[in-house]
This record gives structure tokens, sequence and C-alpha cells, in this order.
């Protein structure tokens, strides 16, 4: 009985791999067939000697109305609060936009004809004379991805790392067997291309989320996942989109960090004034008055310091400071907002 009961369990996750399989080809395909589209309107437009136009949403990242109090505005982020018009003739910037997406697209393309994946990193190096900077790929792609209403990860273009993980976790990956499970404090790679992950296993309680891999690095020499049943992950491993799930929450550290634990002076930095241009357009936005009202007060507080620290100073008292006491106690005491 119990290996016909596995051999169920097999069945029907390798049904569950095609249909995932089969889902990702048409999603493909669909994509294709838009971009394929628009490129041909352009070119029949251009040839027939008319200026193409292509309009973009355009969607807002503050509120102008958080300040009220209380504050009264419904915006949403997923709507679109105007339209940028990109045409070849008119206004030099807007042309050079679509001229840059246009290529950008064709790199696309091939990408999904092809069923390969590059960074974004990588786009820019076809075409460095074209694109001057990252910063001017980096827009495309987002154009791109609100044009089609998709996400990076459907283009096929991937972070430049490929993030690593730790951990109660196993996993396929195409043919290699990735077992974390057997050596939970080893670190190992993601593979840039997540569709040929299959058959994940894990009996971990949480997953813990870190956006330097200094600090990866220190979890896994304290065998931190050893003692604590989780799987831990570098934030470059996935798209930011995928992350935006209910249940995430913010662990630190916070400006109220830096007293609560008498961290001393010297582990302190000045705000520049690029860091206050950022607080002051986050502290515009509605969710953190609506939603997030911890959020807001944690920034305001910095903002009214003057001052930040980085999260290895926490490390200034002792080496294991951060693994040992500090993760643990916020997640054993539900410190986290």
């Amino acid at each position: 009985m119990e290996g016909r009961e596995k051999r169920r369990r097999a069945t029907v996750l390798d049904d569950d791999d095609e249909l995932r399989g089969r889902r990702r080809e048409q999603e493909a395909a669909l994509l294709l067939h838009k971009i394929k589209g628009l490129v041909g309107w352009v070119v029949a437009e251009v040839g027939a000697g008319r200026s193409p136009s292509v309009a973009l949403n355009r969607y807002q990242n503050y509120c102008t109305s958080a300040a009220a109090s209380p504050p009264t505005c419904a915006c949403s982020y997923d709507a679109p609060v105007g339209t940028d018009i990109l045409c070849l003739l008119r206004k030099e910037f807007h042309a050079s936009r679509l001229s840059v997406l246009l290529r950008v697209l064709f790199v696309v393309q091939q990408l999904l004809q092809q069923n390969k994946h590059c960074s974004k990193r990588d786009i820019y190096y076809m075409y460095p004379s074209i694109f001057i900077e990252q910063a001017v790929v980096d827009r495309a792609i987002n154009d791109i991805c609100i044009l089609f209403k998709c996400s990076r990860h459907n283009l096929n273009v991937v972070p430049v790392a490929k993030g690593l993980v730790m951990g109660w976790i196993r996993f396929v990956e195409g043919e290699k067997k990735v077992y974390c499970i057997t050596n939970v404090n080893a670190a190992f790679s993601i593979p840039v291309s997540i569709e040929t992950i299959k058959d994940i296993v894990s009996v971990a309680h949480y997953i813990l989320v870190v956006e330097k891999e200094t600090v990866f690095q220190r979890l896994a020499n304290d065998k931190f996942c050893e003692r604590n049943r989780c799987i831990v992950i570098t934030q470059l491993a996935y798209d930011a989109n995928l992350l935006r799930v209910p249940g995430i929450r913010w662990l630190g550290v916070f400006t109220s960090d830096f007293e609560e634990y008498c961290l001393p002076d010297y582990c302190l930095l000045d705000l520049s004034s690029e860091d206050r241009k950022k607080l002051e357009g986050i502290l515009t936005r509605c969710y953190l008055h609506r939603e997030a009202p911890e959020w807001r007060a944690e920034l305001e507080a910095m903002l009214e310091k003057g001052v930040k620290f980085e999260i290895e100073a926490l490390s200034a008292s002792s080496i294991s400071f951060l693994s040992q006491e500090y993760i643990p106690q916020k997640i054993k005491l539900g410190r986290h907002i």
C-alpha cells in the first residue's frame, strides 16, 4: 500500500509539473504574439510615413493627500493616474524612450523564441553606446511590463545574481537534486530560471529573506538554520514583485533598535541629502498612514534624529549577536512590523 501511495503522489507531481509547463508555454506564446503585433504595427506605420505613438499608463508612487489628518486618500497604486504618449517624431526624450523600448523588445522576443534567459545587465551590454546607462534599460523593461501587464519574470529577464538559499528545503532543478536539507548551513545557488525548479519539499516553519549577502554568510557561519527550523534566502533570488505576499513582515533594523540594544555612537551615520529626499518621498505614500503606521513612525524617527545605521552594526558588541539574539528574539516576541 505504501509503495502504491508513493507512486500515486509521484504521478500527481508529474502531472502538476506538466500542467505548469504547458501554462508557461501558453503565457510565453501569448506574450510573444503581442510583442510581434506591436512591433509589426510600428514598422507598418513608419513604412507608410506616419509617426507611430504608444500610450503607456503612468502610476503614482506617492499621495498628495497623505498629510491630511486623518488621511482621506483612497488611491490605489494598481490604478493608472495618467498616460505617457511615446512618439517617434515628437519630443526627443519620448522618441528616444520609444526607440529603446523597441530595441529591448527585440531582445525579449529572441529570449522567448529561444526559451533563454538573460539579465538586465546583459541587455545593457548588447548596445551600450545606444543605451548610455543601465537606468535606461531598467526603465524600458519597466515600460514593457506596464504595457503588457506582466512581470520581468514573464520576459525571461532575470536578476544579475542567482541568489543563495540554505535551510530546511529540497528541490529538483532540471535533472539535478538540490538537498539543502541534508546540510542546512550550506549555501546553494538558486537557478536563474525558476521554471526548472520542481518537487519542492520543506519542513521549515518560516522563510527569512535577507537583503545583504554578508548577513546571509554571517547566519551560515553561525549555523542559524541548524538552531532554527527555517529557510534563508537572499533578496536577489527573486523579482521584488514576487515578494509581495500577505504574510511578509519587516523584521528590522528599526531606528528604535539603536537605543534599545545600546549600540555605540560610532555605529551611526549622518543622513545624506539623498537619504532625506528618499525618506520625505516615502512618507508621502498614503499606505504608510492607512496600513502601516508603525513603518511611518520609524521613518519619521529616523528623519528627526538625522542618523541611520547598517544592520552590521548589531555585531558591534558581539559578532554573533544578530543570529543568536536579535533575530530569534524578534521572531519569538513578535517584534516586527
